[in-house]
């Protein structure tokens, strides 16, 4: 059984058809990329399956159970946490206020003061700010909070939305190595990326949409050696005919 299953699922805009029958799965300890152009519906998958957005047809299950009509608050408490593009800290918060707000729906008060020790670990930096006003870190600090505040929801699955944005490139590898270890700890986790070749470099499995439809599948090493991936989403030009 797959962790977390998206069937058929359509969404709109109002009349906007954003997702045109988008099927996927994640399967328990695998980290599966998302990658897309901007447009391609990658975000609203990822606030769909966190009933932000709501499907008009489709269905959405985690683990066997059926999650499509449930409540943000719901889907947290179900075990899907999310990490939003923008980072989206709660600027006037310390660092350590902010985690507690992932920990929200929790009220077993030992386990998260031992789960804010366990982003420290992971996280170095955010124990030396820890009372810091989280609106003056950098990028790079924010988006290490915000992956932090997902997973003090001690979720069974972690979305990533872009967690590379605008980050520079030493950064870049730190949050993808950051990605490998959370997942070797134990967290599932659905990546959406921009940056294709790194998204798919740390990804088991992908999947590649375009306009709202799953246009390519399969393991991540094939896809990158898919011709159609490398040149549109790789940058790399194939060879001109002989």
């Amino acid at each position: 059984m797959a962790m977390l299953e998206v069937r058929e699922v359509h969404t709109y805009y109002g009349n906007i058809h954003a997702l045109k029958g988008v099927s996927l799965y994640v399967a328990k300890g695998e980290v599966v990329a998302l990658i897309g152009g901007n447009g391609a519906g990658k975000t609203t998958l990822l606030n769909t399956i966190s009933g932000i957005l709501k499907p008009r047809e489709g269905s959405i299950w985690l683990e066997g159970e059926r999650c499509d009509s449930v409540p943000p608050h719901g889907i947290v408490r179900m075990g899907i946490a999310q990490c939003p593009e923008g980072r989206r800290v709660f600027s006037r918060m310390s660092v350590r206020e902010n985690l507690e707000m992932g920990a929200y729906i929790r009220a077993d008060r030992e386990s998260i003061e031992r789960d804010i020790e366990h982003v420290y670990d992971l996280f170095p930096v955010l124990r030396e700010r820890r009372k810091q006003v989280s609106g003056t870190l950098s990028g790079g600090e924010q988006q290490m909070l915000a992956m932090g505040r997902a997973l003090m929801a001690s979720p069974r699955i972690i979305l990533l939305d872009e967690p590379s944005m605008g980050l520079a490139p030493m950064l870049v590898e730190t949050i993808f190595d950051i990605v490998r270890e959370i997942n070797q700890r134990g967290t599932t986790v659905l990546l959406v990326e921009q940056n294709a070749r790194m998204a798919l470099a740390v990804a088991h499995r992908g999947y590649v949409i375009e306009t709202g439809n799953i246009a390519l599948e399969g393991p991540a090493s094939e896809l990158l050696e898919n011709p159609r991936v490398k040149e549109i989403y790789l940058g790399e030009n194939p060879l001109p005919p002989a």
